[in-house]
């Protein structure tokens, strides 16, 4: 059925002559009066099942937790829902979860929404809910995002539990990986989503799954074979494609001239910082350093404007970023009068970054300026991949620049654990910042007294959290709005012509 927009017209329609007799001398008068009247235009919109066009990488699975392609991953936004959504600002509301509970600060209590089913008629059951998570757990995709998790188990028809490694406030953010059916036998895996896949005379499409209330405009999207990055940006670029996710991981995605939209992503890039040894191992170094960067530079210069420069610890978007640590511009003076007074005797120091990564390079190159400005000596060296992760490892460096995806939940543990995967250079044994975090975690200690250890101790220094892109082609219609975890966020508004 043929979806209808209405657009109000308002016309002169309806002219009405009134005569009015008057004068006793046999003269006669008129008096025109004109009447507005509304007039109703429909403009129709079709149900469309053969224009929407999405990438996808053929070669690999279409499962959730066994795909290995951003491709396959992006699709399954649209087939898989979660127990919870994120929105722009990482906050997260309920979907398929009823409700949530801290029992205690290592145990998450999950209730699950009844009724509901998978695309195949199947009940989503709390088995499905735990199966689901065990499979995201040993996925390569979704299996480092879900690290301050322990286990999951069945409590009740209606009820899971979570136990965490750790105390953890914000762990329900963690639970947006896709619930998939543990009976999904058949060619393609089942979820209870917005699109289910099938196959259409031998071709692989997303049906709508209007069961559920979901009414789009695009009824069928049509997978389109096309695995390389490049090949996808000008796919969408021709109109070959109608939509895409491009995480700006290379520089060829920025040059994209379909319409796009900017979206928040989670990728802090940072500076690591050898506390230990070294003339970083003086704090009022590394105050001095975090001073003289100019963040807005960065964002502006080595990420083009795909980046926000990072004023906080946490991404900028969310709520415990709302304490100013950091400006976003430099400030040379304030950094030099530091340096002078830290009692060092030289200021030599090294920057660390792999060559392969052009905007890394490009912020070492600025940071280089920016320090020499407030009165450091700095050599910049620029690694292969392999020689750059072997002096991070030994910490062979003063500075590097790093990039890490956080989780969703926001857990600095990466940097503070003795086994986090960004904890070179930092003393985590001895870390005040670390111990003050741990505190805050655990609900003994405030997020007040962290971040002013922090402030003092810079074990390590935030520059900028890089952004992503929706982009789809100029022949589409619709307010479109997507987020990280849901690229697709109103996709039933998208349409392609109107009558």
């Amino acid at each position: 059925m043929a979806k209808r927009i209405t657009a109000i017209i308002l016309a002169a329609a309806i002219i009405a002559l009134c005569l009015t007799a008057c004068s006793d001398s046999g003269s006669d008068g008129g008096e025109t009066q004109t009447n507005s009247a509304i007039i109703e235009q429909e403009t129709v919109i079709r149900e469309d099942n053969s224009t929407f066009k999405l990438s996808y990488t053929q070669a690999d699975s279409l499962d959730p937790f066994e795909a290995r392609t951003l491709n396959n991953q992006v699709l399954s936004q649209l087939v898989f829902e979660s127990l919870f959504d994120l929105d722009e600002n990482f906050k997260a509301s309920l979907n398929i979860a009823s409700s949530y509970e801290y029992e205690d600060n290592e145990t998450l209590v999950v209730g699950i929404t009844a009724g509901l089913k998978f695309t195949d008629g199947t009940a989503l059951t709390a088995d499905d809910v735990v199966s689901s998570f065990n499979g995201a757990k040993d996925s390569e995709y979704w299996g480092s995002s879900l690290d301050e998790i322990d286990s999951c188990r069945v409590r009740s028809e209606s009820e899971v539990v979570f136990s965490l490694n750790a105390p953890d406030p914000y762990a329900h953010n963690l639970l947006v990986f896709p619930i998939k059916s543990s009976d999904s036998s058949g060619n393609y895996p089942i979820g209870s989503g917005r699109y289910y896949y099938a196959d259409e005379n031998g071709e692989t499409v997303l049906k709508a799954n209007t069961e559920n209330g979901f009414q789009p405009h695009i009824t069928v999207i049509h997978l389109e074979n096309i695995a390389s990055a490049d090949s996808i940006d000008n796919a969408v670029n021709i109109g070959n494609i109608s939509f895409a996710f491009r995480d700006l991981s290379s520089n060829s995605s920025r040059r994209i001239t379909a319409n796009k939209r900017l979206i928040n992503m989670n990728n802090l890039v940072f500076i690591g910082v050898n506390n230990k040894s070294g003339i970083t191992a003086n704090a009022d170094v590394r105050r001095a350093v975090s001073l003289a960067i100019d963040r807005a530079t960065l964002t502006r210069s080595a990420y083009g404007g795909f980046a926000q420069a990072s004023t906080g610890i946490f991404n900028p978007q969310f709520e415990l970023s709302e304490t100013q640590l950091f400006s976003e511009e430099g400030d040379a003076d304030a950094a030099k009068q530091v340096l002078q007074t830290s009692g060092v005797s030289s200021n030599d120091i090294s920057i660390v970054v792999n060559s392969s990564n052009s905007e890394r390079v490009t912020c070492a190159k600025l940071i280089e300026q920016q320090l020499e400005e407030a009165g450091f000596d700095v050599t910049v060296y620029e690694e292969s991949d392999a020689k750059y992760f072997d002096r991070i490892t030994k910490e062979q460096f003063n500075l590097y620049i790093g990039e890490i995806k956080l989780p969703p939940d926001m857990s600095l543990r990466p940097f503070f654990e003795s086994d986090g995967t960004a904890h070179y250079g930092i003393d985590t044994a001895n870390s005040s910042s670390a111990a003050a975090y741990s505190a805050y975690m655990d609900g003994s200690g405030q997020l007040g007294d962290f971040l002013l250890k922090f402030s003092d101790e810079m074990p390590f220094i935030p520059l900028v959290y890089r952004r992503a892109m929706i982009c789809f082609t100029k022949t589409m219609n619709g307010d479109v709005q997507g987020t990280y975890y849901d690229c697709f966020a109103n996709i039933e508004d998208w349409y392609f012509e109107a009558e």
